[in-house]
């Protein structure tokens, strides 16, 4: 399909891009691509990583493209002024979304499967790619995070997995509503809540891909999934919950710091499940797993020996360090549920926690304001630090009627505690400084790379 194609990919570094460019070039297309991360210096491990693999790297200047032979793939939120994007119009070669891209492979595997939802996603994927993998069957993974499992030397940036062309496992994303582009054979879907669009059209997106899919795996222990359900056939419905009856549940949870532990509840057996990542939330990830690979016809005791040895993704609830009784936590966390999984499962065990939350955008943090403030007020305790630098911006136009300073007035007002400090560099030096013996330092957001970096020099000014 697409041996021998040329492909561009602009933001070639993005957590959706870099491992599009890898599957592709690693079923004989050339690629290439250029990132303002590149440019700036950013994360150059990422970059070496890539040209390892044979793609050719360019300044964002619009010096890559130079043919019509090339197809540009850019996501959808690149604007038409960006240089690539002028170059691409001037030589008259052909653009795709990179959800385009990533939908046209997806769809023309014999099984694909496609997991959906507003939070835990690249987990559940991971998951799904691992299980398949140690089974033998060969899947190929599109995921938005590195998976641990799948790091090599030559590979430390695994958020793909390369393998054959029938078995296709991606997460996709209803934030550009490119979710309708998919035709899953199996859809997964996690949970529904407020992220980058309004509940009525995340009911409809969910709604229509659920709709179009051989199984539906859902979560009928979130109440908006639920309410989704009662829509779609039950014959080609596998049901899953946490502490609720469901064709796959879980009970008799027990959470450790870094691991947990369930009884899988399937037609009346029980059986005994112990994952190496933590939290209730990923009880529940690891059933969303469970019941797809079911539906792709794995026995259910090589599932679960397959699932206890999954490792976890970077940056999510990703532990980098431990330095004089401090332990720094590496989180994606950047929507109102993902905060509120994150907080309860440390909230689980004692010790005070210090957050560094750069939030991912001055639009998503308009929509989520009310909610977001609403997860904090909750989930934070008493003598628990909460700082906000500035939102990401990597350039380009965005209106900032809302940014950290009026998400830590909100806090005030309602009665919790926070601070802006609008550089990033000065907020974790003020946590590193609070920090003492007993104490998790949690960095979290999203769509920005450095911020791994960031923890990582959290631990050695700890250790100093």
């Amino acid at each position: 399909m697409v041996s021998g194609k040329r492909f561009f990919f602009v933001g070639i570094g993005g957590s959706g891009m870099m491992p599009l460019a890898m599957i592709l070039a690693a079923r004989g297309a050339i690629v290439a691509g250029s990132d303002r991360g590149l440019d700036q210096g950013r994360v150059p491990a990422k970059f070496a990583a890539l040209e390892a693999l044979g793609i050719a790297l360019h300044p964002q200047d619009g010096s890559g493209i130079v043919s019509a032979e090339q197809t540009v793939v850019a996501s959808a939120a690149v604007e038409d002024t960006v240089a690539d994007i002028v170059a691409a119009s001037r030589v008259g070669a052909p653009r795709m979304t990179r959800a385009e891209l990533n939908a046209t492979l997806f769809n023309a595997a014999d099984l694909s499967i496609g997991i959906a939802g507003t939070s835990g996603k690249s987990t559940v994927t991971g998951m799904i790619g691992w299980i398949l993998d140690r089974v033998g069957r060969a899947p190929t993974v599109m995921n938005g995070a590195v998976m641990k499992n799948f790091v090599r030397a030559d590979s430390p940036f695994a958020s793909a997995l390369i393998g054959s062309d029938a078995s296709y496992v991606s997460e996709v994303d209803e934030s550009d509503g490119s979710i309708a582009l998919y035709r899953p054979t199996i859809a997964v879907l996690n949970n529904v809540s407020l992220d980058h669009k309004s509940l009525d059209e995340l009911r409809q997106l969910f709604g229509d891909f659920s709709g179009k899919a051989r199984t539906t795996v859902l979560n009928i222990g979130d109440a908006e999934t639920a309410a989704l359900a009662t829509a779609l056939d039950r014959d080609r419905l596998v049901t899953f919950a946490v502490d609720r009856d469901a064709d796959l549940s879980a009970r008799n949870l027990v959470e450790q710091a870094y691991t947990v532990s369930f009884d899988l509840m399937i037609d009346g057996e029980a059986y005994p499940v112990t994952l190496a990542v933590p939290g209730r939330h990923n009880v529940a990830n690891a059933l969303a797993a469970l019941g797809a690979v079911r539906a792709a016809s794995v026995p259910l005791d090589d599932a679960i020996a397959a699932i206890t040895e999954f490792t976890g993704l970077r940056r999510r609830f990703d532990l980098v360090g431990e330095a004089g009784g401090v332990a720094v936590i590496d989180d994606f966390g950047h929507n109102p549920d993902k905060i509120a999984a994150t907080l309860a499962t440390l909230h689980a065990f004692p010790g005070r926690l210090l957050l560094l939350f750069q939030p991912h955008g001055y639009g998503p943090l308009k929509v989520m304001r009310r909610e977001l403030v609403a997860t904090f007020l909750d989930g934070l305790k008493d003598g628990d630090l909460l700082v906000l630098p500035d939102p990401v911006y990597q350039g380009g136009t965005v209106a900032r009627e809302v940014g950290s300073a009026q998400i830590v007035d909100d806090i005030m007002v309602g009665g919790g505690q926070a601070m802006h400090i609008p550089d990033r560099a000065a907020a974790a030096a003020h946590l590193v400084a609070q920090a003492r013996p007993g104490d998790r330092i949690v960095v979290m957001g999203a769509r920005d790379d450095t911020l791994s970096l960031l923890a990582a020099d959290m631990v050695e000014r700890l250790r100093g």
